[in-house]
């Protein structure tokens, strides 16, 4: 692949990753149920509105759940594979391989994002406990749905929360079991979240 290609790859992949990101931190905050008026929601909200919302015509919420968002997220994860393997291998991928890549795509994108914000979280308990931030009130409103239910089998004990070492430990495995889910399956290499 030539110099060309390679500037090509990076930008449309960094450009598509991205807007993805956005689309599915719009739909995590949403499931979560996160505060719809702090500053990064509303850019997020308002970076992606254009187009989350004429898909809203088409698809409807369900359950307190933004699914064209997620669809959204969906269909721009098949974009960035079919992207990548056009510009890496001049061919065309098979509809498996978009499909398969996207869903393993956007699992790995999810583990990453509740990874991410679990390290946030656990950082700022330690240097900044009880900051006030927009950013860092996001990060516990997407993680405690998630590390609730743990908390009530295994109470923070001495001062000390385990609930989300278990959960590191967890997603971990869920981790392993993705990757090689996914290198079986041929798709490792176009899921670039999983990576």
């Amino acid at each position: 692949m030539g110099t060309l290609n390679s500037i090509l790859l990076y930008l449309t992949q960094t450009a598509i990753s991205l807007y993805l990101l956005l689309v599915f931190l719009r739909f995590l905050l949403q499931a979560t149920k996160a505060d719809f008026y702090n500053p990064i929601s509303q850019f997020i909200v308002k970076a992606t509105n254009p187009a989350v919302i004429p898909l809203r015509k088409v698809i409807p919420g369900f359950g307190g759940l933004d699914i064209a968002s997620l669809v959204l997220a969906f269909a721009l994860q098949v974009l960035a594979i079919a992207s990548m393997v056009l510009i890496k291998y001049q061919v065309f991928p098979s509809a498996q391989l978009l499909l398969m890549g996207g869903v393993f795509g956007l699992l790995g994108l999810a583990l990453n994002t509740l990874y991410i914000a679990l390290i946030i979280m656990v950082i700022v308990s330690w240097i900044a406990p009880g900051s006030n931030q927009p950013a860092i009130h996001l990060v516990y409103q997407i993680t405690e749905p998630v590390i609730a239910p743990i908390r009530k089998v295994i109470p923070p004990m001495g001062g000390l929360d385990f609930s989300v070492l278990v959960l590191l430990i967890g997603m971990h495995v869920v981790r392993i079991a993705l990757y090689d889910s996914a290198a079986a399956l041929g798709v490792l290499g176009v899921a670039p979240w999983l990576s």
